[in-house]
């Protein structure tokens, strides 16, 4: 077996990329580290033919402030959800996959032509384009749609949540849970309810942050927390980083607002009758208040906000919690109603 202990090494991983065959002996790559995961280590490797790819590592302690633990063979996991996810969405919405090394954990993929930017980077700068939530919302409803008319391969495929659980329902509402006690219940019902549930395929880090925009279009990045299970906690996790916006970037929160209910609503009328519609705004009502308290107090906070506005975040949401909207649309307007 070739190691390779951390792709982050130039030289190792050089040495490495020569001695498995995945370029020639004579090939002088630019190696150059790319940051802004806390799970992975990623890395983009130019040839000199100009073809670039990225690399990821997975880690199995995640780089965050507190302790933080995940099997980093969930590199599989997001491997196999490239191959599965291609099928589901629009053309050039999912990248190549190139490689996969489950012993060093390590995943190599088509990098996506330059130029691009991150969406979270643009969101944080103002610029908000209706063209762009539309198509964050016609994404995930498609993955949503099409993974369950597909389920007799999806959920074989999928079916396991230990992933979803180590990085998602522990951290997020779990921790959470015991540093505001006054939402303690709701959330541990939460995640109860959540674990009952094997409606779709969930993607489980639906957010701007995980999207790259190329030549106007939406590039899905990150998902090696993919399962079956809860389509409401995407939905949840997604609202969650535009509410977060619109209390961050006060002069754009209308807009923010606006935006947010334009993608819940875009969501809905590309996904279809699909059988487990029942309590479903409920369900993704309760997941957005669970992700705005986690996002704002969890193990991985919105490193945007400032502890000001964290306090913010959490007074507002524990208020919809006391008195939970009947709407998507009421839980927008009344979250942006209680900030300062």
């Amino acid at each position: 077996m070739i190691e390779c202990k951390n792709i982050e090494d130039p030289e190792a991983l050089v040495d490495y990329l020569r001695q498995s065959d995945r370029i020639d002996l004579d090939e002088k790559p630019t190696i150059a580290n790319l940051a802004g995961g806390v799970s992975n280590r990623t890395v983009l490797v130019s040839l000199a033919s100009g073809e670039e790819w990225v690399l990821k590592q997975a880690l199995s302690k995640l780089r965050v402030t507190v302790d933080w633990f995940s099997e980093p063979s969930r590199i599989k996991r997001e491997a196999a959800a490239m191959q599965y996810l291609t099928r589901w969405t629009p053309a050039g919405a999912i990248t190549r996959l190139i490689f996969l090394d489950e012993s060093n954990y390590i995943l190599g993929m088509e990098a996506v032509p330059q130029p691009h930017e991150n969406w979270k980077n643009m969101l944080l700068r103002g610029e908000v384009c209706r063209e762009h939530i539309v198509d964050f919302a016609v994404l995930l409803a498609s993955i949503h749609r099409n993974a369950f008319e597909n389920r007799k391969d999806s959920f074989p495929a999928f079916e396991d949540r230990s992933f979803f659980e180590s990085l998602r329902l522990e951290p997020y509402y779990g921790y959470t849970a015991t540093q505001v006690s006054e939402a303690s219940n709701f959330l541990h019902e939460l995640i109860e309810d959540t674990l009952t549930r094997q409606d779709t395929v969930v993607h489980g880090d639906y957010s701007p942050k995980n999207v790259l925009v190329h030549d106007n279009r939406l590039v899905l990045l990150d998902h090696e927390v993919i399962h079956f299970g809860e389509p409401a906690f995407d939905i949840g996790f997604s609202l969650t980083h535009l509410l977060g916006k619109a209390l961050h970037l006060r002069e754009n929160r209308s807009v923010f607002a606006k935006s947010a209910s334009l993608y819940w609503h875009t969501y809905l009328e590309n996904l279809g009758n699909v059988p487990w519609l029942e309590n479903f705004e409920t369900r993704c009502i309760r997941h957005t208040l669970g992700c705005l308290l986690a996002r704002s107090a969890g193990r991985s906070l919105l490193e945007y906000l400032d502890e000001g506005e964290r306090g913010q975040q959490i007074s507002a949401t524990l208020d919809c919690i006391a008195d939970q909207p009947h709407s998507v649309d009421d839980l927008i307007t009344n979250f942006c109603r209680k900030l300062k």
